[in-house]
């Protein structure tokens, strides 16, 4: 059995139906609150290994559109997207499912089927 481990944030709408779907396909999984504790450094750092900073780097949220025009004329690059999302963990797409030394971000449920389902 994988050990899935997924991060995010308790009353965000993606993070309930990643519940959800891990429930009705009975998958145990443990979950990691930001509100609680933040993701840190080299978690970030692994994550941006793994799928690239634009992929966790959420530019649809409200806090994104909050912080953005402070940001407006400065090249977004990982290490300034690495530092906004330490600053401010709701800014990081959520859920991130962790698994078998992989990550799946948000909600899908067609690559939870394909990789999580083994």
């Amino acid at each position: 059995m994988i050990e899935i481990k997924i991060f995010g944030i308790p009353n965000c709408n993606s993070v309930k139906k990643a519940f959800d779907w891990c429930n009705q396909h009975k998958l145990k999984y443990t979950f990691h609150n930001y509100k609680k504790e933040p993701a840190d450094i080299s978690q970030l750092k692994s994550w941006c290994k793994l799928v690239g900073w634009e992929a966790l780097f959420n530019k649809k949220g409200t806090t994104w559109r909050l912080i953005s025009e402070k940001y407006k004329d400065t090249f977004l690059n990982e290490k300034l997207a690495i530092e906004l999302m330490l600053e401010n963990n709701s800014i990081i797409k959520r859920p991130v499912i962790e698994f078998n030394s992989k990550i799946i971000v948000g909600y899908d449920e067609e690559l939870y089927q394909s990789m999580l389902k083994k």
